[in-house]
């Protein structure tokens, strides 16, 4: 096929992507973080990759009492790679625990602190293992799998995540840093991913627009039932775990907004189930109709809600495993200290773990009868 007529038979689709890249870049822009004055600081310290060419001295040793975790200081000598010390080598130490660490051999690469003093004078300690080759290689292996598996399909959902995390982390989240109001924004950037992953996938067409559309009502659905629950249980984003940093930043200026953030982790779970089950729905009512045109809108619809329910226990299932495995070690902990009944159920991490399962649950479910007659409306004939 010609280019010409490639693009003739996808115009809607090309025209949509232009427009949602246009979107991206602007909020990109938008949500760029401001540059501060540069400054020269007497004293400073830098991140770097070395490679370790000698092992000094080595007192590391396996713990039992620590599940086989490893204790101990090694000594070692490591050649900088990268920044401004790049081709000196430095004695550095690495201190390993059952928390923290890992022992090193000659050879291993290394990530290492290298602070510089108001003399001149620098010193260099191991912060940890350097991940990023065998990062690339599992990476590597996902992205082989998926487009050899799903050949075309698997590439456009490749593509389909990168537009996700470029969304997320150069969008959403600079923008959250900024002073956007958060739920606003959350349900604003899962909605352009939404239209954008649904587009590459199937192209602008009926059946992905109702996906769309039903997707959209699916999220919305969520936190609404989100915030219902966040304020009948009286809690907030203020009790979700780790806020504590993002609270001392608040203090002292960054204008983040904390209360939404535990609705806005809800819309941002339940997008990718919801994703799926409407774009199921839709298009297998497509094939309904296909198969017999003369089917009216009750029918479609009831035939939607039947594909729908195969689909609420499985989907239901896999997003409160998610929240349930994401939590697993914290369970563990709380299981082994015995607290009473009364305890846990007053407890802020039960109650967050229950709004956000529940919660992205609801949005998988309303969204079956939605996008079931939306396609409906969209396939009976007038």
């Amino acid at each position: 096929m010609s280019p010409k007529k490639w693009f003739i038979n996808n115009k809607r689709t090309v025209i949509l992507l232009a427009v949602c890249a246009l979107i991206f870049v602007f909020g990109c822009v938008m949500a760029a973080p401001e540059k501060e004055a540069s400054s020269s600081p007497a004293e400073y310290s830098e991140y770097e990759r070395a490679k370790i060419v000698q092992i000094l001295a080595d007192s590391t040793e396996a713990d039992e009492a620590s599940d086989g975790g490893w204790r101990g200081e090694q000594l070692m000598l490591a050649e900088v790679l990268t920044g401004q010390y790049a081709g000196k080598t430095l004695q550095v130490s690495n201190f390993v625990g059952p928390l923290y660490g890992v022992p090193l051999e000659e050879g291993d690469g290394a990530v290492i602190v290298i602070s510089t003093y108001a003399d001149g004078s620098f010193m260099g300690t191991v912060y940890e293992f350097d991940r990023l080759v065998p990062l690339i290689a599992v990476v590597a292996v996902f992205l082989a799998a998926a487009i050899l598996v799903g050949g075309k399909t698997g590439a456009k959902s490749l593509l389909g995540l990168l537009v996700t995390l470029a969304s997320l982390f150069f969008i959403l989240i600079p923008s959250l840093m900024k002073g956007a109001p958060t739920l606003p924004t959350v349900f604003a950037v899962c909605a352009y991913i939404a239209v954008v992953s649904l587009a590459i996938l199937g192209g602008v067409q009926k059946k992905t627009v109702c996906a769309m559309l039903g997707t959209i009502c699916g999220t919305a659905f969520a936190m609404v039932f989100g915030l219902a629950a966040q304020v009948f249980l009286r809690i907030d984003g203020l009790r979700v775990p780790d806020v504590e940093p993002l609270l001392q930043l608040r203090q002292t200026g960054t204008p983040i907004g904390l209360t939404g953030l535990l609705v806005g982790g809800v819309i941002i779970s339940a997008l990718g189930a919801v994703m799926d089950v409407t774009m199921g729905i839709s298009s297998s009512l497509f094939e309904v109709s296909a198969a017999n045109p003369e089917l009216g809108r009750k029918e479609l619809f009831r035939s939607g809600m039947n594909i729908g329910r195969d689909m609420v226990g499985t989907m239901t299932n896999t997003l409160i495993l998610a929240f349930l495995g994401s939590s697993f070690v914290l369970i563990l902990y709380l299981y082994s200290i015995g607290l009473s009944s009364h305890q846990l159920i007053s407890s802020a991490y039960l109650s967050i773990e229950v709004i956000s399962g529940i919660s992205s649950s609801i949005g998988v479910i309303l969204s079956i009868p939605v996008t079931a007659l939306i396609t409906a409306n969209a396939l009976a004939k007038k």
